[in-house]
C-alpha cells in the first residue's frame, strides 16, 4: 500500500518507522516528516495543517491510506477532505475530533452519557471563572476550551493563582482565541494515566496503556509541557481497571458519539485519574499521544499497516493486538528554556552510532538540517530517547546511558521517567 503519513514530531517518525517496518507498505510518504525520518521515508515539506496542500500530495501519489497524525489537521477536518477526494484517512472526522478539540464539548458529551469526570464550570468572562474559583477556594484546574499545544491546563493551589491563569487566557489573550472560553474544574486526585484504543466506528479495541511525565523538571516540578517522557505499559493499571476504563469510558464514548451521528474512527486516547471511586476522565485527545506514542509502538507486534487498514475499512472487529511483554520507557532532551523562550538552530550532535541498536530508538521532535547539512535543532522538544528492556530498571539504565552519550550541552531532560 501506498501511506501518507501527516506531521513531523517525534509521534510520527514513531508511527513512520512502524509503517517502515511492514511488509504491506509499498511506498511511504510523509509531510513535512524530519530529518530522522528522512532516513527511511521520502519527505515533502508541506505543513501539517496546510489541508489543501495534503490533499494534493495524497491525491498525487495515489494514496491508499493518510494516517494524519497531529490534532489540528484533524480539528480543521482532513479526514473530511480527504474523504470526499475517495481517499481512506485514518483519524476521526471534524465533528469527532471536538472531543479533543473543545474541552467544553467533552465535558458535555461525558455528561450526557454518563461518563466518569470531575465537576466542571464552563466560564466565558473572568466573573464566572473568579465565583467558581472562590467557590472552590482556588484548588482547582483551569484550562482553555480549545487547542492550546498541551499548555492550556493550569493546576492550581491557590484563588489568586486560578484567577491569575483565567485572567491570562481571558483577558491577556494568553492562548488566542483558545483561551476565550474557559473551564474551571474539580481538581481530583490520584495516579494519572493514558489509554490508548483504536475505534472503527463500530467496535473497539484496547491498544497499550502508557503514563505521561508532563512537568518541565523532577519530581513532577514546573510548568506543564507537551510531554518530557513516558513510559508503557502504565505502572498504575491492572487488568481489573483496563477493563473497567474501556467498559465506562472507551465503549461510551464510541457508542455516545455514534448515537449523536459522528461515529468515531481512529485512535482514542483518554487520560484518566485513576481515583479512590474509580477511573475518571481528564481529558480526551483524538489521535496518538507525544511522546506516548514512541513507547506504545515499539511493543506492537501485530503490524500497524494491518490495524489502520482495519480501521478505515470497518473491519476492525476481528483484528488481535499483540503486544511485547518488555517495558519501554522514553525521556524527552528538551531545549533550554522550554516550555518558555528558546533558542533554534543549536547543532546537536551526531546519532548514528545508534542507527543499529535494536533496544534504543532515537526520534526526532524537533530538529531540521542547517546549510551545511548538519543536525540542528527546529522545536522545544527536541528528541526522544526510546529504550526497550525487560523491565523498569533495564529500561532506565539504558535510556539514561544513551542520553549521556549523545551528551547534548544546550539541552535538558528529566531524570526521573519511570522512578518507581
Amino acid at each position: 500500500m501506498n501511506i501518507l503519513v501527516v506531521g513531523g514530531g517525534g509521534r510520527e517518525h514513531a508511527i513512520a518507522y512502524s509503517f517502515s517496518k511492514s511488509p504491506l507498505t509499498k511506498k511511504l510518504m510523509v509531510a513535512p516528516g524530519n530529518p530522522g525520518i528522512e532516513t527511511f521515508a521520502k519527505c515533502y515539506p508541506i505543513a501539517a495543517d496546510d489541508i489543501d496542500g495534503q490533499c494534493r500530495l495524497a491525491k498525487d501519489m495515489k494514496a491508499d491510506i493518510v494516517f494524519i497524525g497531529p490534532e489540528i489537521p484533524l480539528v480543521l477536518g482532513l479526514k473530511d477532505k480527504l474523504s470526499e477526494i475517495g481517499i481512506n484517512a485514518f483519524g476521526p472526522s471534524k465533528e469527532a475530533a471536538k472531543l479533543e478539540g473543545s474541552k467544553i464539548f467533552s465535558r458535555n458529551f461525558c455528561k450526557k452519557y454518563n461518563i466518569p469526570q470531575p465537576s466542571f464550570k464552563y466560564c466565558s468572562d473572568l466573573k464566572t471563572a473568579k465565583d467558581q474559583i472562590e467557590l472552590l477556594n482556588g484548588y482547582c484546574v483551569v484550562k482553555a476550551d480549545g487547542l492550546a499545544a498541551g499548555k492550556g491546563v493550569i493546576v492550581c493551589d491557590t484563588v489568586n493563582e486560578a484567577i491569575e491563569a483565567s485572567t491570562q487566557m481571558i483577558e491577556k489573550n494568553k492562548f488566542g482565541d483558545a483561551g476565550k472560553s474557559i473551564l474551571i474544574e474539580e481538581r481530583i486526585t490520584g495516579i494519572e494515566a493514558s489509554v490508548f484504543a483504536v475505534s472503527d466506528g463500530n467496535t473497539a479495541i484496547l491498544l497499550a496503556t502508557a503514563q505521561d511525565h508532563k512537568r518541565a523538571y523532577d519530581n513532577d516540578e514546573g510548568p506543564n509541557t507537551g510531554g518530557m517522557g513516558a513510559i508503557s505499559p502504565a505502572p498504575a493499571i491492572n487488568e481489573e481497571l483496563n477493563e473497567k476504563i474501556f467498559n465506562n469510558i472507551i465503549m461510551p464514548t464510541i457508542d455516545g458519539m455514534r448515537s449523536n451521528g459522528n461515529p468515531y474512527q481512529g485512535i482514542l486516547y483518554a487520560g484518566v485519574m485513576l481515583t479512590d471511586e474509580g477511573p475518571k476522565v481528564i481529558e480526551f485527545n483524538c489521535r496518538f499521544g507525544d511522546p506516548e506514542t514512541q513507547v506504545v509502538l515499539p511493543r506492537l507486534n501485530t503490524d500497524l499497516v494491518e490495524i489502520v487498514h482495519n480501521t478505515v475499512t470497518n473491519n476492525l472487529e476481528n483484528t488481535f493486538i499483540d503486544l511485547i511483554d518488555n517495558t519501554t520507557i522514553t525521556v524527552v532532551i528538551a531545549s533550554q528554556g522550554y516550555p518558555g523562550t528558546f533558542k533554534k538552530g543549536i547543532e546537536l550532535p551526531l546519532l548514528d552510532k545508534f542507527d543499529n541498536k535494536d533496544d534504543i530508538l532515537i526520534f526526532h521532535s524537533g530538529t531540521a538540517k542547517n546549510d551545511n547539512e548538519n543536525l540542528i535543532s527546529s522545536g522545544g522538544r527536541v528528541l526522544s530517547v526510546t529504550a526497550i528492556g525487560e523491565n523498569v530498571q533495564d529500561c532506565r539504565k539504558k535510556a539514561y546511558k544513551a542520553i549521556e552519550e549523545i551528551n547534548w550541552d544546550n539541552g535538558f531532560f528529566r531524570r526521573d521517567i519511570g522512578k518507581l
